[in-house]
């Protein structure tokens, strides 16, 4: 009988990892965030390539508009990002899951629009490990990357990111 590996989300010191993470970052004192104003129509398909518009006097104006639940989920998203190194789409499924964060598609979807992160060095980052940990091939590595049950990345950032492995 052939015993299958849960995804690492699936696994119990994960969410006691993001639980950690979620209570330092609440607890992290003010940090100094610059969201810019956009324009664009708010979408729910998160998988979009990232782009952004930066706009220094635009954004005493965002400030006064943004409501807390914005801000609670873009510094979310920040941390997901910066510590978990998580890909546009499992930002936002992970702020809205009612086993995450909670937030209204309406404010996680602000959070992935205004958060300002490295896709490809995130994708890079989970892969390499995957390479370490779970000595992985790059094939499978890739293939984690993009399935909708494991990291979520784009096609261009998985390979950014086997591009870009250790030798």
């Amino acid at each position: 009988m052939e015993k299958t590996k849960k995804p690492f989300y699936e696994k119990v010191w994960f969410w006691l990892l993001v639980v950690v993470l979620i209570c330092i970052a609440g607890a992290g004192g003010s940090s100094s965030t610059n969201t810019s104003s956009t324009t664009a129509s708010k979408s729910a398909d998160s998988s979009s390539v990232y782009s952004s518009s930066s706009s220094s006097a635009s954004s005493s104006s965002q400030q006064d508009t943004t409501t807390q639940n914005q801000k609670n989920a873009l510094r979310s998203a920040e941390t997901y990002s910066r510590m978990m190194h998580m890909s546009k789409t499992a930002i936002y499924d992970q702020l809205t899951a009612q086993a995450g964060d909670k937030f209204s598609p309406e404010d996680a979807q602000y959070a992935v629009d205004n958060l300002k992160a490295d896709y490809n060095n995130n994708a890079l980052e989970s892969a390499k490990t995957y390479q370490k940990t779970m000595a992985m091939s790059s094939d499978a590595i890739y293939d984690q990357l993009i399935s909708q049950a494991g990291d979520k990345f784009t096609p261009e950032e998985a390979q950014y990111a086997v591009d870009n492995l250790p030798k």
